[in-house]
């Protein structure tokens, strides 16, 4: 009965260190849930999805390969760091064994390397091991995690970029059609009015051939421009939809452009907040805990083990011994401890160490580039977004002054006072005038964000 008993607590304190290392297990390895935007779905009521610009960067986080690339970068470095911590910790084992022998007449067996004919082992193991190398593949991996999670950033703000473009690409896109359009109804009036002219005697033929080319090419424009809007609609339904949808609409929202900050207010941003320089100086720390655990490959390791359980010739906590005429307590503990000394290794470890050292020199030269290159790119970018925020109020009044101007010119056409080649000039020029105002608001949303990806949102 003592020996079921004793078997019975031996069963439970096994159960639980096999229970408490796989909990152990579960922790740190269960992936932290990635938060990403709205669904693919379109609306409840079936109508075509409305979106603005920040349901576009949305949905493109959630369907952008490079990414997506970047979070799993991130993730694998995440989880490499938790294996390096695992490596600092004491792990604990269960080991259960059972050596038969031929038996030879006696208790020992044939083989003398075994204790018995039978042999039951079933202990518990605590392992530790102190190496500073492992200290400094830790911290090593630390720094590959900031790495990453700086790439993540930088990936995370080239796609704010990418989609802005996208976006208000389809939205001047838009724009151009519908000036297109404008463009060519005002054609197609006018050469009815050319014909009307020439009826009465007012005009030469001549005007009405002019007339009816310029119809003619503002035909063509509408063509190019409706060709321009579809490729525009699917550029960005490629980086929106898993299901290539282009049953959307974008909301126009240039009429009101964004405030400029100053420029010590966006360097101070951008000393701050730019991930470019947290990657490569993340990159030099990690150089630096390469060589520290390249030099620890010389310095001596040290294991301990610690085993609780039994190693007897009967699975159970207690036995009979013949010899004593008693009941000996098999369960038990035992430990051991070994110390590593490198000697010699034919010069692996010295190589290694080179290794990281060249690793680091590059480290540190591309941490002086990067900081040098975000000085230059902060000027630019900032001067690009100033430049086109001040053309926009420009290239707004020369919108208003042709369209004036066209109508100027129809009137005195209509008077006799104007020439045909006026007002087709005055037309070509509103729709450029129109266009360039478009485009001049796209340059200004663009450089913002291209000012952005130095600085973060501002």
């Amino acid at each position: 009965m003592r020996d079921s008993r004793w078997s019975y607590r031996n069963g439970l304190f096994v159960a639980a260190l096999v229970l408490g290392a796989a909990l152990v297990s579960v922790a740190e390895t269960r992936p932290e849930p990635v938060q990403v935007g709205v669904d693919n779905r379109q609306s409840a009521t079936g109508a075509p999805l409305t979106l603005t610009l920040q349901d576009a960067i949305a949905r493109a986080r959630k369907n952008d390969p490079e990414y997506r690339a970047a979070l799993t970068d991130f993730g694998v470095t995440k989880q490499e760091r938790a294996e390096s911590r695992a490596a600092l910790l004491p792990n604990v084992n269960y080991n259960a064994e059972v050596f038969y022998t031929e038996g030879n007449g006696t208790s020992a067996g044939r083989f003398v390397a075994n204790n018995g004919v039978h042999e039951y082992l079933s202990q518990g193991n605590v392992h530790q091991e102190f190496s500073l190398a492992h200290v400094a593949d830790y911290r090593r991996t630390a720094a590959a995690e900031a790495v990453a999670n700086a790439r993540v950033e930088i990936a995370a703000r080239g796609l704010v970029l990418t989609v802005v473009e996208a976006y208000y690409g389809l939205v001047v896109a838009e724009r151009k059609y519908a000036t297109a359009e404008r463009a060519d109804g005002e054609a197609q009036r006018f050469l009815e009015l050319s014909q009307k002219l020439e009826q009465g005697g007012e005009v030469a033929r001549s005007d009405v051939i002019k007339a009816e080319l310029q119809s003619q090419q503002q035909e063509r424009d509408l063509t190019e421009a409706r060709l321009g809007m579809e490729r525009s609609r699917v550029d960005l339904a490629v980086l929106l939809f898993s299901d290539f949808n282009q049953d959307f609409n974008v909301v126009d929202d240039l009429e009101v452009p964004e405030a400029l900050l100053t420029f010590p207010e966006v360097q101070a941003a951008a000393a701050d907040k730019n991930p470019e320089l947290r990657a490569a100086l993340a990159a030099v720390r990690t150089a630096n805990q390469q060589v520290a655990g390249a030099r620890n490959g010389f310095l001596p390791s040290l294991n301990v083990d610690y085993f609780y359980g039994i190693d007897a010739n009967r699975f159970a906590t207690r036995e009979f011994d013949p010899a004593s005429g008693r009941d000996v307590r098999n369960l038990g503990y035992a430990a051991t401890a070994s110390l590593q000394l490198p000697i010699w290794d034919w010069g692996a470890k010295r190589s290694r160490l080179q290794q990281a050292d060249l690793r680091r020199d590059q480290a540190k030269v591309e941490l002086s580039f990067a900081q040098r290159k975000l000085l230059g790119d902060l000027r630019t970018f900032y001067n690009e977004a100033q430049t086109a925020r001040l053309e926009l109020e420009s290239l707004h009044k020369s919108a208003e002054l042709a369209a004036e101007s066209l109508r100027l010119t129809t009137l005195r056409y209509q008077g006799g006072e104007a020439t045909v080649l006026e007002v087709v000039d005055a037309q070509n020029t509103l729709t450029v005038a129109r266009n360039a105002y478009d485009d001049g608001q796209v340059r200004f949303r663009v450089a913002i964000a291209n000012l952005e990806t130095l600085t973060g949102n501002f």
